[in-house]
C-alpha cells in the first residue's frame, strides 16, 4: 500500500476525505456569504462589520480558513507528486518537489496566520 506525507502515514482515503469535507465547508461558507449579499442588497460597512464581529461568524470563518488550508495543502501535494517527477523534470525532481512543497507550506501557514489575525484582531 502506498502512503504519503500529507496525512502522516495514513492511506490515500484520508486525503480524499479531507479534500471532500473541506470542499463542503468551503461551499457552505460561500453559499452563506452569497445569500447574505443577496438578502442585503444595500450592504454597508456597518452591517458587514456587525456580521464579522459576531463570534459565530468568526468561528465559521475560521473553520472555512482551516478548510481552505487543508484543501490547498492536499491539492498542492498531489500536484507536486503527480507532476514533479523524474520523468518530467529530470534528476533534480526530489529537490524541486521538496522546494515546491516547502514554499507552498510556508505560504499556506503565512496566509493562515494572517487570516487568524484579521478575524480575531490579534
Amino acid at each position: 500500500m502506498v502512503t504519503n506525507v500529507t496525512n502522516f502515514s495514513r492511506s490515500g482515503l484520508y486525503d480524499w476525505m479531507a479534500q471532500r469535507v473541506s470542499a463542503v465547508v468551503l461551499a457552505a461558507y460561500f453559499l452563506f456569504l452569497l445569500g447574505y449579499l443577496i438578502a442585503n442588497p444595500n450592504l454597508g460597512y456597518a452591517q458587514w462589520h456587525e456580521l464579522f464581529s459576531s463570534n459565530w461568524m468568526r468561528i465559521f470563518s475560521l473553520l472555512a480558513l482551516v478548510a481552505l488550508s487543508v484543501h490547498a495543502w492536499v491539492g498542492m501535494w498531489t500536484i507536486s507528486t503527480d507532476y514533479l517527477t523524474g520523468m518530467a523534470i529530470g534528476r533534480w525532481a526530489t529537490v524541486v518537489r521538496f522546494l515546491f512543497q516547502a514554499v507552498c507550506g510556508i505560504a499556506m501557514f503565512t496566509f493562515f496566520v494572517w487570516g487568524v489575525q484579521i478575524l480575531w484582531g490579534i
